[in-house]
């Protein structure tokens, strides 16, 4: 058996027993390695037999509220399962009580690539610009999900999607919190005076959308993929959006990679305005308004994901501390750049 390092403590033939009554197809727990990156859920490689699946757990220790719901994971993936959105197929979901002691399921193990560098450096011109077309495909068929049809309409709840997260994310933050940070608060305050008003607008939002989070066939840049579904709900369309061109404005370099200032006519990756207006067409929708308000947003709610981060690695329970320097320095960093975008809208008072 290959432990590697393992966070949750557990009896070896306790969890093979139990996994060969619930999972088809699986029969002796060969072998357990925990996969490495990422900073949520821990989520472990399973050999049995010539067979391969994939467990994903709530970690270990006290959790924040509502955070590491493996339940929501598991139940919005089965119910794409038919859809246009490429996901695994879904296998089993424990109680809490589980020879884990936290909550887990088991999903299909996918053979694709997974790229953690969104300059795509190992690609060549052609392919980069079909990774990243692919990309914003399976993000516009995922706002065109009819909820209803998938069984989700209860998935999230009614009223202004931005009101709610503000409120939530500052919520996380604070609960978090471990040092004051000036322009954190300044950001707090100027989106709590901005929220725009419920343009009616709703589809499965996914939360963490980003490069990272697919996974592509081995020989051509089809997605087999879209993972890590912690951060899902019901929401505004532009949430995901804009996350994903936040992340792209990042330096390619430290917690999380972006684009920087990466030349990307010459890499082949289109603009943001070229990857907004792709999103768009896709949908058949008009370029987004309010744009200042949802880029700021998810600067803000990256931030408090980091701290997040920090604080359970602080409390000891992150599943992936890495380098807790380099998340402590990327907070006024990016509350630094959020506030730049903030002051430059319209309507902002720097």
């Amino acid at each position: 058996m290959t432990t590697d390092d393992l966070r949750h403590s557990f009896d070896h033939a306790t969890l093979e027993r139990y996994l060969a009554d619930h999972v088809a197809g699986f029969s002796t727990l060969d072998a357990i390695t925990r996969f490495t990156g990422g900073q949520s859920n821990p989520t472990y490689l399973l050999r049995s037999g010539a067979g391969s699946f994939v467990l994903r757990a709530k970690p270990p220790g006290q959790l924040l509220k509502s955070a590491h719901q493996v339940a929501r994971e598991y139940r919005v993936m089965k119910a794409l399962r038919d859809s246009a959105v490429p996901v695994p197929q879904m296998f089993h979901l424990s109680d809490d009580d589980s020879p884990l002691g936290t909550q887990f399921f088991v999903m299909e193990a996918l053979q694709g690539r997974t790229f953690w560098n969104p300059a795509l450096p190992d690609l060549n011109t052609a392919d980069r610009g079909a990774i990243y077309h692919n990309m914003v495909c399976v993000m516009a068929d995922l706002h065109g999900v009819d909820v209803g049809t998938a069984g989700l309409s209860d998935y999230g709840a009614p009223g202004n999607y931005f009101d709610r997260q503000v409120g939530r994310w500052t919520k996380q933050y604070r609960a978090a919190e471990i040092a004051p940070q000036k322009d954190v608060d300044w950001l707090i305050d100027w989106l709590a005076e901005r929220i725009p008003p419920d343009d009616g607008q709703i589809s499965i939002v996914h939360g963490d959308f980003r490069l990272d989070n697919l996974m592509f066939a081995p020989d051509r840049p089809h997605v087999l993929a879209l993972l890590d579904w912690e951060l899902s709900t019901l929401g505004h369309p532009m949430a995901d959006l804009a996350y994903q061109i936040m992340g792209m404005q990042l330096p390619n370099q430290g917690v999380a990679r972006g684009l920087g200032m990466a030349d990307r006519a010459a890499l082949g990756i289109p603009t943001e305005e070229a990857y907004i207006a792709a999103y768009c067409e896709r949908r058949g929708i008009t370029k987004p308004e309010n744009w200042a308000f949802f880029l700021t947003f998810s600067y803000f709610r990256f931030i408090a994901i980091i701290q997040g981060v920090i604080r359970r690695a602080v409390d000891g329970n992150a599943s992936n501390p890495g380098d807790l320097g380099q998340m402590q320095a990327a907070i006024p960093a990016l509350a630094g750049a959020a506030r730049q975008i903030a002051a430059k809208s319209h309507d902002s008072k720097a």
